[in-house]
């Protein structure tokens, strides 16, 4: 009897599939530290504990994206251990923070389905939910993944396209009326620019690049325990279509994050991924720069805390500065990333 998981291939997933992923993850102080390590992010919140206790928290909450990424990973020896590539995000949200003890748990449900024209592959649409240890969520997101299918003769199922929104309501968005932004201290969070002080249409360039080395995006992908074999084995991609491991979409999203703190230093978390999309690949050896453009600014559920809609483009081995101003009629060759999400800043 084979005892081994090979994963599943297109044809094995049905409509309205609900899988619970194995593997709950307590996260630790340590895992903190590492993703600080290797990416090193300097949002003040993430980064010292009295200043978070300041604007509200009870203790240091865990990177959103660190959290995002521990969710992400279990599910990927269930949806796309046999993938080609991911290929976006919508409806996302930041529920609850985590802290440090806190033990993550994911489940998903299938919610479409559509071969492509090749007949080898097809793309499934899942609505993928983490929980923390008393059964609450704590993100919340749908993602599309282009799989392999193992039987080229298995039937296409009935072509089903999830319909999701554009973006997450800001009304919606889950800001605790305990945080107080009027406690923000701009000399330690590194900036004096608060939610008034951006408008929408406005460009930042984060000026900042970060070359990309084997042994991190191989170690943060071990950290979130993603299983995906395009990462991992030189072996099996080696005859691939890159003929290398492809670095993970979601270390790119990490980077440009880290980047964006010079010029949008108070925009202290993630409270929404309106949507995104891996425009190209990445490999060891890339220089990843972003810049970001304001697209919506909006008021909270908390009167001290606004929120920012961001569109974030990260590119490769080429500074931001080197693009056009507009990408609405395609992708300059060297961009890698588009990320639309809310963030969230104090007011003042």
């Amino acid at each position: 009897m084979n005892k081994t998981n090979t994963g599943n291939f297109f044809e094995d997933f049905s409509l309205g599939q609900e899988i619970r992923h194995a593997t709950p993850r307590t996260i630790t102080q340590g895992d903190a530290s590492l993703y600080l390590a290797l990416f090193g992010s300097r949002f003040a919140v993430t980064c010292a504990e009295p200043f978070a206790q300041g604007l509200g928290y009870r203790t240091t909450p865990i990177d959103d994206l660190l959290a995002f990424h521990v969710v992400f990973g279990k599910t990927v020896p269930d949806i796309s251990l046999n993938a080609v590539a991911n290929l976006g995000y919508a409806d996302c949200r930041f529920v609850l923070p985590v802290y440090a003890g806190d033990t993550l748990t994911t489940t998903s449900t299938v919610i479409g389905l559509k071969q492509n024209s090749n007949g080898k592959t097809g793309t499934v649409y899942v609505r993928s939910t983490g929980t923390n240890q008393n059964a609450e969520i704590v993100i919340d997101y749908v993602r599309w993944v282009m799989v392999r299918k193992g039987n080229l003769d298995a039937p296409a199922p009935d072509v089903v396209v999830p319909d999701l929104p554009d973006r997450v309501d800001p009304a919606s968005l889950a800001v605790d009326q305990v945080l107080n932004g009027g406690n923000f201290d701009p000399v330690l969070s590194g900036s004096n620019h608060f939610f008034s002080d951006y408008s929408v249409g406005e460009k930042i360039d984060h000026v900042d690049g970060v070359t990309i080395e084997e042994a991190e995006h191989m170690t943060a992908t071990r950290l979130y325990q993603n299983t995906a074999k395009v990462h991992f084995n030189q072996f099996s991609e080696k005859d691939g279509r890159f003929g290398r491991r492809l670095m993970y979409g979601g270390h790119v999203i990490s980077l440009a994050r880290a980047i964006s703190f010079n010029g949008l230093a108070n925009a202290f978390s993630i409270a929404a991924i309106n949507g995104g999309r891996h425009v190209a690949p990445c490999f060891a050896g890339d220089t990843v720069f972003a810049w970001s453009e304001v697209l919506e600014v909006a008021d909270t559920n908390n009167p001290t805390i606004g929120a920012l809609r961001l569109r974030t483009i990260a590119t490769k081995d080429h500074p931001c500065a080197d693009f056009p101003a507009e990408l609405e009629k395609g992708y300059e060759e060297g961009v890698v990333l588009d990320l639309d999400y809310w963030a969230l800043i104090p007011k003042r």
